[in-house]
């Protein structure tokens, strides 16, 4: 075997050893995952408070084999660095791996930054332009005991209560545009219509 052979043997082991490094990383990687958006790609309407304000099918994948429970949260990022947030939940069990579209009765909810209530809040932004909306699902070694009611547990109260138990976190960035003069009506508008036409029957 000449020298060119030799180099020529030890490149294509090389190449295919990286490969599969690569492979084997991606298949033990805990990732983020929906069936109705693409990481970088586009939320659709459907989620948001322009279409029918439900929450986004999502699911999950390799996480530690020591999770004990996960926490979602889905929060966005103002032009002036503040932070909102649209959807916490907490408290998922271990063996729950996927939430489907408009999910109810699993784990526990807490409050969101646009209304306070203990719900998913769908986006519903003022003025047009893309904005960036990030999904991340939490792997807790262990589950959260918290002395906040579910109605005080805010995305900072969770950031906080996981401090030390973080196993592993994945996220799913989605962009969504709303476009100029949008009056999307989600959940929150026909609620709020719904407490004023109360109020208005009480007064008379």
């Amino acid at each position: 075997m000449n020298r060119k052979t030799k180099i020529f043997l030890v490149f294509m082991i090389l190449s295919v050893s990286i490969f599969l490094l690569n492979t084997w990383s991606q298949e033990t990687k805990f990732m983020l995952r929906s069936s109705e958006a693409a990481d970088g790609g586009t939320l659709p309407a459907e989620f948001t408070g322009d279409g029918g304000g439900v929450t986004l099918p999502l699911a999950w994948s390799s996480a530690p084999a020591e999770t004990q429970s996960y926490v979602l949260i889905m929060h966005h990022i103002d032009p002036q660095g503040k932070v909102k947030w649209y959807w916490t939940l907490y408290n998922i069990p271990a063996n729950i791996q996927s939430l489907q579209r408009n999910v109810q009765g699993v784990g526990t909810s807490g409050n969101n930054s646009i209304n306070k209530r203990t719900e998913y809040a769908p986006p519903h932004s003022k003025g047009p332009g893309p904005k960036t909306y990030i999904y991340t699902i939490y792997a807790l070694s262990s589950t959260l005991q918290l002395s906040e009611p579910p109605e005080q547990v805010s995305r900072d109260v969770l950031l906080y209560a996981m401090k030390g138990r973080i196993l592993a976190s994945a996220e799913l960035r989605v962009v969504y545009s709303r476009t100029a003069g949008a009056t999307g009506k989600g959940r929150d508008d026909d609620r709020d219509k719904e407490q004023r036409e109360d109020k208005q029957k009480e007064k008379s």
